[in-house]
């Protein structure tokens, strides 16, 4: 297929690195005409591009290597997991950060490698402990006192000594949205280090048999756009990592200072690079460790976004207008807070194009609505596109990230279909819903 100079493509750093614009003037992601994957597949539709997910793997690695030989990195499955995502994670070395049982379940499916798996989350079961614990899963990141004692109970039960985090609350503030701030001392997460919760659950943790702790966790929220944090945040863990192995023999053999990193999702915000991230971070933990003559850790970090978000985009098929003189113009699209929530829970923006109109110029200013009864869905709320039609197709950017696994089936909604990209082949990963699957887990009639 011949392309066009990427001087020509709009939204550069936003899309996916294979995008393009073909002989049309149609958008193509991965050497496929994005308005064919449309007509085949159905909008909405999420385009995954396999050769940007397995660079943002590889980049990630490789930045934070070159820094910190003994770096890991653990894809955080929250930003979306499907087992052809996790198949390839499993291709490309990468460690897994699961927060629940599902998820567990899907890297299960797939015969993720378990010594890789890191189970997160604030409120595990017991049976979702012992399914991790079935499955031999490298680490439990400890979330709070009960957990801990409960996954001793577990431990001691099946015979096993389970590998051990404790996420602590460093209380650092990265100025993100507050529904995405997880590190300051209000929050629901973590050990806090200033009250001395922090130094309990140690001398809690090294006391128990059947729980061996090898390492510290925090994560500080998402989107981080800055690097003060990250060093800040790890300056004051190593801080108390010397005191707990002086007061208590503690042993910090790694060290985890979770994920958040930015991506670009609109032109005038640019996101830091992974190098970025890799120099401050590993900068910080080298600097502290040599203060307080304390070995360095292996460090281990959880990019989800920044791993997958710039590698999809979703389809979207234009339909009604509303005009109003004077005040605003609306144009529907056929998904919207049904597929991807987050401008309504959290302000998140978007870029836009008009994936069959790429070379057009803009010509008006709407606000691209979705579908459903809210007056909050509002996808895009002041988008400067080409004049939009009722069949036009929409391709909104960076969508590989909290847009699917938070959707829902609000309006009895059928979640889209899935498919990954690749050298101008495209393959279903993920069928659309159809209206039996809505209706599979009803009991009816009633007994």
């Amino acid at each position: 297929m011949k392309k066009r100079s990427t001087a020509e493509l709009p939204l550069a750093g936003i899309l996916p690195l294979t995008a393009a614009v073909n002989d049309e003037g149609h958008l193509a992601i991965g050497g496929c005409d994005t308005l064919e994957l449309a007509r085949e597949f159905g909008t909405p539709l999420y385009v995954f591009d396999e050769e940007t997910l397995r660079h943002k793997c590889r980049e990630f690695r490789s930045e934070f290597r070159r820094r910190h030989a003994d770096s890991g990195v653990s894809y955080a499955a929250k930003a979306y997991l499907g087992r052809a995502l996790a198949a390839l994670l499993a291709e490309e070395e990468m460690d897994l950060e699961v927060v629940s049982g599902g998820e567990l379940a899907i890297a299960r499916s797939v015969d993720f490698p378990p010594q890789r798996v890191y189970f997160h989350g604030n409120n595990k079961s017991e049976e979702e402990l012992r399914e991790a614990l079935d499955y031999g899963i490298g680490h439990v990141v400890v979330d709070n006192p009960y957990e801990l004692e409960l996954l001793n109970q577990v431990a001691t039960s099946m015979g096993k000594r389970q590998p051990i985090l404790l996420r602590l609350s460093p209380n650092v503030d990265p100025h993100t949205h507050r529904h995405t701030t997880t590190g300051v001392l209000d929050s629901k997460f973590g050990f806090p280090i200033v009250t001395g919760q922090a130094e309990a659950a140690i001398k809690q943790a090294l006391s128990l048999p059947a729980v061996e702790l090898v390492g510290l966790h925090f994560h500080l929220g998402s989107p981080i756009p800055h690097m003060e944090p990250y060093q800040e945040a790890v300056q004051v863990v190593i801080d108390f990592a010397a005191q707990m192995a002086e007061r208590h023999g503690f042993r910090l053999s790694e060290l985890s200072p979770g994920g958040g990193f930015a991506i670009q999702y609109l032109e005038d915000i640019p996101a830091p690079a992974p190098a970025e991230y890799a120099a401050a971070i590993a900068s910080a933990l080298v600097g502290a460790c040599r203060a307080h003559s304390l070995p360095l850790p292996r460090l281990v970090i959880e990019p989800g976004r920044a791993i997958g978000g710039q590698a999809c985009v979703a389809l979207y098929k234009v339909g009604a207008r509303k005009e109003i003189p004077g005040v605003r113009t609306y144009v529907a699209v056929d998904g919207g807070m049904g597929d991807n929530i987050r401008p309504a829970l959290y302000s998140a923006r978007y870029s836009a194009l008009v994936a069959n109109k790429v070379g057009e110029e803009e010509r008006e200013r709407v606000a691209i609505a979705g579908k459903f009864c809210e007056s909050g869905d509002v996808l895009v709320r002041d988008a400067d596109l080409p004049r939009l039609e009722a069949g036009d197709i929409l391709a909104m950017a960076a969508a590989g990230a909290y847009c699917l696994p938070m959707g829902s089936n609000y309006n009895a909604f059928l979640r889209p279909a899935i498919v990954m990209v690749r050298d101008g082949a495209a393959r279903l990963i993920r069928r659309r819903e159809t209206y039996e699957d809505l209706m599979r887990c009803e009991v009816w009639p009633s007994p």
